[in-house]
């Protein structure tokens, strides 16, 4: 809330709260909402509580996919020249700061926003790995294709294969703009179109 800003007191009358003041008026309601650890722990009910190991233990192969997938990218990806995925796009660790969460509750929400975000991570890696290495479409529909699938060349189409892969392999490390490989024409070049230069 920005300083000056109108804020009704008890009499009714409205006066200008300083910021800080407003700031910690607007924490109230979520801190009131807050469930405390008691009573978060007595809603989860003795079964899912006894699920929660289960859970945290999968930190230990989500913190060495995060390690290795990195490694790999920052090792190999300058040898094929392509472009390395940002990592902090992918960690989106915010959750913790709403007022209204429990510790407990906090807890869950950092270690859920870090696991989705090493997937994440990692699907955008092995996406640039599969595009430079064998950026051909399945036979059968895939059911939730990465976002450079779709450029892929069509299964069976040799030529296309053949005249277009040493271009889609050069424009790996380019930001992503629209290419028009030279050499191919009409169908040929629409299937290194999109992320093909970057």
């Amino acid at each position: 809330m920005a300083a000056g800003t109108s804020v009704a007191l008890s009499t009714g009358v409205a006066t200008t709260a300083h910021p800080f003041v407003a700031s910690q008026q607007r924490r109230r309601p979520g801190r009131r909402l807050r469930a405390d650890l008691v009573e978060r722990i007595s809603l989860l009910g003795l079964v899912n509580a006894a699920t929660t190991p289960l859970i945290y233990v999968q930190a230990i192969p989500l913190v060495l996919l995060d390690l290795f997938v990195t490694a790999y990218q920052w090792i190999c990806f300058p040898i094929y020249g392509v472009e390395r995925v940002r990592r902090r796009r992918y960690s989106l660790l915010d959750r913790h700061r709403l007022p209204y969460l429990n510790a407990i509750e906090k807890l869950n929400c950092t270690y859920c926003a870090y696991a989705n975000g090493v997937i994440a991570y990692t699907r955008e890696v092995t996406a640039r790995t599969e595009a430079y290495w064998c950026p051909i479409k399945h036979r059968s529909r895939v059911r939730d294709p990465h976002g450079l699938y779709e450029d892929f060349f069509e299964f069976g189409d040799a030529r296309g294969y053949r005249r277009g892969l040493g271009t889609v392999r050069k424009s790996l490390g380019r930001p992503p703009r629209r290419l028009k490989p030279e050499g191919l024409a009409g169908g040929e070049a629409g299937q290194v179109s999109g992320y093909w230069s970057g």
